[in-house]
């Protein structure tokens, strides 16, 4: 029991230090710098490399960074994201942009637990005058989406739609019409390859860890809804398993079309290859 306690107390303890460091006025300065350094670089043709500019404030992984470097690039715009399976609304791929610049948004989940944690983070965040986000407590289906988004007044152009929804992500992004982004981050199933491959849409489908990595689409199937929708494929995050789309028309020149291929090389999607063996007999469409 008592080892269980002061574990408890660490996990608790670092969790605050972790939040006090992304919450302080030096990682919102340094950020604003690291802007004004990437327009300068955009100016001088000197840009760096996508894949070098990732880094973690509030993302699961070094999701911040690389938006932080598409939008310098790209402009910041009306600063409005929709982020769709937004877990907690804190280890969000919008939390960035929303708490230190001020960017405005709807945070969606089917979990209201996780929402009520989000909505007590934002009361006071970044600060308790500050513009707050909206929170909406909904099961997305590609029935429901557009009708949900339009109801909270969210039509039209945005800067950023993130799609985190472990299952049906495909098939929310393709059904999705009511908002047009200039940037979309989507979830991608690194098991699959470089296979055409999408799991069929189930309206009720909930993930679980006995699925075994059979639920949501390729990268394959992702770039070629991508096309279809009239963005190209700029990069992922190291691990392959999130998915960077652009707006066609827009920097171009700064943010080109990459291959599916470029995205897969870490041992965190290689790895993973042989897993699909396990789903020979399972039912899969291509995009």
């Amino acid at each position: 029991m008592l080892k269980k306690s002061i574990l408890y107390f660490l996990k608790k303890y670092f969790y605050k230090v972790k939040l006090s460091s992304a919450l302080s006025p030096a990682t919102q300065i340094q950020q604003v710098q690291l802007v004004q350094h990437y327009q300068d670089c955009q100016r001088k043709g000197t840009l760096p490399d996508f894949n070098t500019t990732g880094f973690k404030v509030f993302s699961q992984f070094e999701e911040d960074g690389k938006l932080l470097y598409l939008f310098s690039l790209l402009g910041m715009g009306n600063k409005r994201f929709v982020d769709l399976g937004s877990h907690d609304c804190v280890n969000s791929n919008c939390a960035n942009l929303a708490v230190h610049f001020n960017w405005h948004g709807l945070f969606v989940d089917g979990d209201r637990r996780l929402l009520d944690i989000g909505k007590q983070f934002y009361k006071k965040t970044p600060n308790a005058w500050s513009y707050k986000p909206k929170f909406l407590h909904a099961f997305l289906t590609k029935d429901n989406v557009n009708t949900l988004l339009e109801q909270q007044g969210f039509v039209g152009a945005i800067e950023f739609l993130s799609i985190d929804i472990d299952g049906n992500d495909y098939w929310i992004w393709d059904a999705l019409t009511v908002i047009q982004p200039k940037v979309v981050l989507i979830e991608c199933q690194v098991s699959f390859g470089l296979r055409n491959a999408v799991v069929p849409y189930q309206a009720d489908f909930v993930n679980d860890v006995s699925a075994n990595n059979y639920y949501g689409a390729s990268g394959v199937a992702l770039q070629k809804l991508g096309k279809k929708k009239g963005y190209r494929l700029v990069g992922s995050n190291e691990y392959g398993n999130n998915l960077f789309f652009v707006k066609n028309g827009l920097a171009e020149q700064e943010l080109p079309e990459i291959s599916i291929e470029s995205t897969l090389q870490h041992p965190f999607a290689t790895d993973t290859f042989g897993q699909f063996d396990a789903l020979k007999g399972k039912e899969f469409l291509e995009a």
